[in-house]
């Protein structure tokens, strides 16, 4: 039953139904905790979907990594030199100085129309920060959030912000809302997505006091753009009560990382049960298949990486782990957000009214 549940990811990975674009997707192909083996593998691996991919880095490098995979050289992928990147341990504010940074080359190709989105599994700051400086906000926007999908009981929910912001208005949490709706809408075809507010409790008058005031700014626009629901609690999350949550950046990411951690800690925990003894190593193998799916869905690879919306173009940032998989379906969604036009469209859905 699991493997019927949709994934953002799921219309992407199936072969013959991937997306293709005429302009490439730009990959920051030494970003990560590991460097060009799982960016190069993952791009090989989307490129043999159909989705062309320049790989930005060292060019010498890139290239014997990419002659390690049979069949590379007539697959749509091109390298593009960058002789400098940003490390997990450095300062974000780096990208306004060190413009061959990998990243910056990225989002320089995205601005000169070179290529439809920027990924990253770098330095998640320094991917903001780049995205930032060189393609600018669209208009209506005062804070691009960070948005990434959950597994729920629905199939996933959207979050965000998971890290962009830690301090907020409770304008910016509207401005989320109509941005994610958008995107669910033309990326994921979600016809009218519901939003719910994170509080501590479902009634209207509970929370902070910015929480009271975005729930009175959410109420404004509920029909106009967005369908809001209303304050849902953190249980509420897993429960798919709402198709988006909007949260501030420091709780969003708190609540994304628990998550992730939990997730790791059950399967642990199930794996040493179902391995204590000879009757339940039997029983393992009963449910083996089941156990597969609920992995993949709680697997954060599924989902690829997170977008940055509300840049005048497409940036998403992945983990620093990413595996080749991650990679890979990171591709695969810059690809399906640029074919749907997923950024004009963020703008007409932001213009003032008349």
């Amino acid at each position: 039953m699991s493997a019927e549940v949709p994934t953002p990811s799921a219309p992407a990975s199936t072969g013959p139904a991937a997306p293709r674009t005429l302009l490439p997707i730009a990959l920051d192909a030494v970003g990560g905790d590991h460097g060009a083996p799982p960016n190069v593998e993952g791009a090989v691996q989307a490129a043999r979907t159909g989705v062309p991919v320049l790989l930005v880095g060292p060019r010498v490098a890139l290239h014997a990594e990419l002659g390690k995979h049979a069949g590379s050289a007539n697959l749509p992928i091109e390298v593009v030199d960058a002789p400098d990147v940003i490390g997990m341990d450095e300062h974000a504010s780096d990208v306004r100085s060190r413009m061959g940074a990998s990243i910056n080359v990225c989002t320089r190709l995205v601005k000169e129309g070179r290529a439809a989105a920027a990924v990253s599994m770098g330095h998640s700051g320094a991917t903001m920060a780049s995205a930032l400086l060189t393609l600018g906000r669209v208009k209506g926007v005062d804070r691009p959030a960070i948005l990434t999908h959950l597994p729920s009981k629905s199939g996933f929910v959207t979050l965000l912000d998971v890290g962009a912001n830690a301090d907020v208005k409770p304008v910016y949490l509207a401005q989320w809302a109509r941005l994610a709706s958008v995107y669910l809408r033309v990326v994921e075809d979600k016809a009218d997505p519901t939003v719910g507010l994170l509080s501590i409790g479902e009634e209207d008058h509970k929370g902070s006091q910015m929480v009271l005031e975005a729930h009175a700014l959410l109420r404004e626009l509920d029909g106009r753009g967005i369908r809001f629901h209303g304050n849902v609690e953190g249980r509420d999350i897993f429960a798919g009560t709402t198709d988006i949550v909007v949260t501030d950046g420091f709780t969003g990411n708190v609540v994304l990382k628990l998550a992730e951690g939990e997730a790791k800690v059950l399967f642990g925990w199930v794996r040493e049960a179902l391995t204590s003894s000879l009757k339940t190593k039997l029983g393992a193998l009963l449910v083996r298949g089941a156990l597969r799916g609920l992995a993949e869905r709680m697997d954060p690879s599924t989902y690829g990486a997170s977008i940055l919306i509300g840049v005048r173009g497409l940036a998403l940032i992945g983990h620093g782990s990413a595996d080749a998989r991650a990679v890979k379906n990171a591709l695969l969604r810059a690809s399906r957000a640029h074919e749907s036009n997923l950024v004009a469209r963020l703008e007409a859905a932001l213009a003032p009214t008349a």
